[in-house]
Protein backbone atom coordinates (compact mmCIF):
# COMPACT_ATOMS: atom_id res chain seq x y z
CA UNK A 1 0.00 0.00 0.00
CA UNK A 2 1.42 3.39 -0.99
CA UNK A 3 1.89 6.28 1.40
CA UNK A 4 -0.98 8.12 -0.31
CA UNK A 5 -3.27 5.12 0.22
CA UNK A 6 -2.19 4.99 3.86
CA UNK A 7 -3.22 8.63 4.24
CA UNK A 8 -6.65 7.94 2.74
CA UNK A 9 -7.35 4.86 4.83
CA UNK A 10 -5.87 6.39 7.95
CA UNK A 11 -8.13 7.41 10.70
CA UNK A 12 -8.00 6.88 14.37
CA UNK A 13 -9.91 7.64 17.48
CA UNK A 14 -8.51 11.16 17.29
CA UNK A 15 -8.73 11.90 13.58
CA UNK A 16 -11.36 10.99 10.98
CA UNK A 17 -10.38 9.17 7.79
CA UNK A 18 -9.11 11.34 4.94
CA UNK A 19 -11.22 11.62 1.79
CA UNK A 20 -9.97 9.87 -1.29
CA UNK A 21 -11.76 11.68 -4.14
CA UNK A 22 -11.80 8.45 -6.16
CA UNK A 23 -13.40 6.40 -3.36
CA UNK A 24 -16.12 8.50 -1.77
CA UNK A 25 -18.40 5.62 -0.70
CA UNK A 26 -15.80 3.77 1.44
CA UNK A 27 -14.70 7.10 2.96
CA UNK A 28 -18.25 8.11 3.86
CA UNK A 29 -18.80 4.72 5.48
CA UNK A 30 -15.59 5.05 7.53
CA UNK A 31 -16.52 8.63 8.45
CA UNK A 32 -19.91 7.51 9.76
CA UNK A 33 -18.28 4.70 11.77
CA UNK A 34 -15.82 7.24 13.19
CA UNK A 35 -18.65 9.60 14.17
CA UNK A 36 -20.65 6.75 15.70
CA UNK A 37 -17.69 5.81 17.90
CA UNK A 38 -17.65 9.22 19.59
CA UNK A 39 -19.38 9.79 22.97
CA UNK A 40 -22.15 11.84 21.30
CA UNK A 41 -22.11 9.61 18.22
CA UNK A 42 -25.89 9.42 17.85
CA UNK A 43 -26.16 13.21 17.61
CA UNK A 44 -23.17 13.40 15.22
CA UNK A 45 -24.74 10.76 12.98
CA UNK A 46 -28.03 12.67 12.99
CA UNK A 47 -26.26 15.85 11.96
CA UNK A 48 -24.24 14.20 9.18
CA UNK A 49 -27.23 12.34 7.76
CA UNK A 50 -29.92 15.02 8.19
CA UNK A 51 -28.02 18.30 8.18
CA UNK A 52 -27.73 20.81 10.98
CA UNK A 53 -30.53 21.85 13.30
CA UNK A 54 -32.68 24.64 11.88
CA UNK A 55 -34.13 27.04 14.40
CA UNK A 56 -37.93 27.09 14.45
CA UNK A 57 -40.07 30.11 13.78
CA UNK A 58 -42.06 30.98 16.92
CA UNK A 59 -45.60 32.26 16.43
CA UNK A 60 -46.67 35.17 18.60
CA UNK A 61 -50.40 35.81 18.68
CA UNK A 62 -51.51 39.38 18.34
CA UNK A 63 -53.55 41.36 20.83
CA UNK A 64 -56.46 42.93 18.99
CA UNK A 65 -57.83 44.46 22.21
CA UNK A 66 -54.82 46.68 22.86
CA UNK A 67 -54.59 50.25 21.66
CA UNK A 68 -53.20 50.28 19.06
CA UNK A 69 -53.92 46.64 18.13
CA UNK A 70 -50.87 44.36 17.98
CA UNK A 71 -50.70 42.16 14.89
CA UNK A 72 -49.66 38.51 14.93
CA UNK A 73 -45.98 37.96 14.26
CA UNK A 74 -43.24 35.34 14.22
CA UNK A 75 -39.61 35.34 15.22
CA UNK A 76 -36.73 32.93 14.90
CA UNK A 77 -36.15 30.81 17.96
CA UNK A 78 -33.69 32.55 20.29
CA UNK A 79 -30.96 30.92 22.39
CA UNK A 80 -33.17 31.27 25.46
CA UNK A 81 -35.99 29.37 23.74
CA UNK A 82 -33.82 26.36 22.83
CA UNK A 83 -34.36 23.15 24.76
CA UNK A 84 -31.39 21.29 26.23
CA UNK A 85 -31.79 18.65 23.52
CA UNK A 86 -31.70 21.31 20.79
CA UNK A 87 -28.57 22.90 22.28
CA UNK A 88 -26.85 19.50 22.37
CA UNK A 89 -27.82 18.89 18.74
CA UNK A 90 -26.45 22.27 17.68
CA UNK A 91 -23.18 21.53 19.49
CA UNK A 92 -23.04 18.15 17.72
CA UNK A 93 -23.71 19.95 14.41
CA UNK A 94 -20.61 22.06 14.96
CA UNK A 95 -18.58 18.99 15.84
CA UNK A 96 -19.91 17.11 12.78
CA UNK A 97 -18.91 19.96 10.47
CA UNK A 98 -15.44 20.04 12.04
CA UNK A 99 -15.14 16.24 11.69
CA UNK A 100 -15.99 16.37 7.99
CA UNK A 101 -13.59 19.27 7.37
CA UNK A 102 -10.79 17.40 9.14
CA UNK A 103 -11.31 14.52 6.70
CA UNK A 104 -10.84 16.72 3.63
CA UNK A 105 -7.48 17.24 2.01
CA UNK A 106 -6.06 20.73 1.67
CA UNK A 107 -6.61 20.87 -2.10
CA UNK A 108 -10.31 20.24 -1.60
CA UNK A 109 -10.59 22.85 1.16
CA UNK A 110 -8.82 25.46 -0.97
CA UNK A 111 -11.34 24.82 -3.74
CA UNK A 112 -14.32 25.58 -1.47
Amino acid sequence: MSTQQNIYTAGSENHPPMLNKDNYVPWSSRLLRYAKSKPNGKLLMNSIKNGPYVRRMIHEPGDHNSVPPVAESTHEQTDDELTEKEVKQMEADDQAIQTILMGLLEDILLGL
